[in-house]
């Protein structure tokens, strides 16, 4: 009897963990659309000009979408904490189909002018409103449904899903290669994308309604809801907040520097043909999907701690020399295993960071301090890195990014070796076991 109900458990478990982790990979597949089409939209939503300007305009707007994530982690974090999860999750992908549409049905510069480029600010702004509310409260949904034991290994699925949307974009971005011509793709083609991502959030809408609220949400005391959500209930945890920060500082960077940029970095100064640089991104990236629940189940036997240290004394030891190899090759053979070293050593975060962050916060505030410190990091520095990356090649200055990128995880790794063990001290653990003593 005993063995059907832990069946029956595990079975939901994993059903929930699927919708919200699906929901996730469309989420992220609408965002990274934006950047592994740029090469071929940004002639139509600005004038004229050099490439690499084109280019700086797209990494521009995709900068000011991060602006939008703390107002979005904010406003959904307080939703998810007083509402539920599945009430916030349902919401945002709502709004972040939304944008993907208006992308899709957006004319081009030569058709209505200046008007273009703003509605294309507007889609990305709401865009990035959906994604800022979508990681802390999927953080915490799959941190809060996981079973004790195998939390490192169940919320892994959070980058997963995040690097399986990229995927995602980059496999239409291969199969639209091979079937359009680079006309084509210039003119109409890179539309199709933003359409699929708009109906894959449509369908989404539908399974998310279906989710089971956690029981920690669910069977949270009066007293706790009266503050749930609320900044000043944030505030009482300024450890926590700050830790957030430092662990997701030089991991952003590395991260959108090694899945983001160095797509455009390949083809922009490495000089390989577009379609070898998709590919090269696609087998990298299914690769680092593969690695990411590899590592979360490590660390349920060996502690968080230990895979954040491996990420920041890599990360700051190898980023410059790995980029300046990858910067005299012409070999895609080689460039790939360069990515797949910067993956590897990103790893040692990605894998982890959901459940680290959702051990750190009771579950009242847990979606709005997963979610809120985190956003404002990421739109300080993830959202800025390709800009900044494009911005000094330039003006003829990109080595100064290699050394800046590892500057950024160098600051990660004081906070990973002042930081305690958090699955020793996870509150996730605390509570479970103080409702068993009642």
């Amino acid at each position: 009897m005993s063995t059907s109900i832990e069946q029956e458990n595990s079975r939901r478990i994993t059903g929930n963990i699927f919708k919200g982790s699906v929901g996730n990979l469309i989420e992220w597949y609408d965002w990274y659309v934006y950047s592994a089409f740029a090469v071929y939209f940004s002639e139509a939503f600005f004038p004229k000009g050099d490439t690499t300007s084109q280019l700086l305009n797209t990494a521009a707007i995709f900068a000011v979408g991060f602006l939008m994530r703390p107002l979005g982690s904010l406003l959904m974090g307080r939703y998810a904490d007083r509402y539920g999860r599945r009430a916030a999750l349902t919401l945002s992908i709502t709004v972040m189909a939304g944008g993907s549409l208006i992308i899709a049905l957006t004319p081009s510069y030569s058709t209505i002018g200046v008007l273009a480029p703003i509605i294309l600010v507007l889609a990305r702004l709401l865009q990035g409103l959906s994604l800022g509310g979508e990681y802390g409260t999927s953080a915490t949904y799959l941190s809060e449904m996981a079973s004790s034991g195998r939390r490192g290994f169940y919320s892994s699925f959070q980058y997963v899903t995040l690097v399986a949307g990229q995927l995602l974009a980059l496999g239409v971005q291969i199969i639209l290669q091979q079937t359009l011509s680079e006309s084509d793709m210039m003119s109409w083609g890179w539309r199709i994308p933003f359409v699929i991502g708009a109906m894959g959030a449509l369908a989404v809408l539908w399974l998310r309604r279906t989710m089971d609220e956690s029981e920690q949400f669910s069977k949270m005391d009066s007293e706790s809801r009266e503050n749930a959500g609320t900044i000043r209930a944030l505030m009482k945890h300024p450890k926590a907040v700050f830790t957030v920060v430092g662990l997701t500082l030089g991991g952003t960077v590395a991260f959108y520097t090694y899945t983001t940029y160095l797509q455009k970095y390949m083809v922009n100064t490495v000089g390989l043909d577009k379609e070898v640089v998709s590919w090269i991104n696609f087998i990298a990236l299914l690769i680092f999907v593969v690695l990411q629940p590899l590592a979360g189940m490590l660390s349920d036997r060996i502690g968080r701690r230990p895979l954040l240290l491996f990420f920041g004394i890599f990360g700051t030891l190898l980023t410059v020399p790995l980029f300046m190899i990858m910067e005299q090759t012409k070999n895609p053979i080689i460039a790939f295993l360069l990515m797949m070293v910067g993956l590897v050593i990103i790893t040692g975060y990605t894998s982890i960071n959901a459940i680290v962050k959702a051990e750190l916060f009771p579950t009242e505030i847990r979606a709005l301090g997963v979610g809120f410190p985190y956003a404002v990091t990421v739109a300080v520095f993830g959202g800025t890195a390709e800009l900044i990356a494009l911005w000094l090649k330039s003006n003829g200055l990109e080595i100064l990014f290699y050394y800046y990128v590892a500057a950024c995880i160098a600051v990660s790794l004081i906070a990973y070796w002042r930081m305690s063990e958090s699955s020793k001290v996870s509150h996730l653990e605390a509570e479970l076991d103080a409702r068993k003593t009642l």
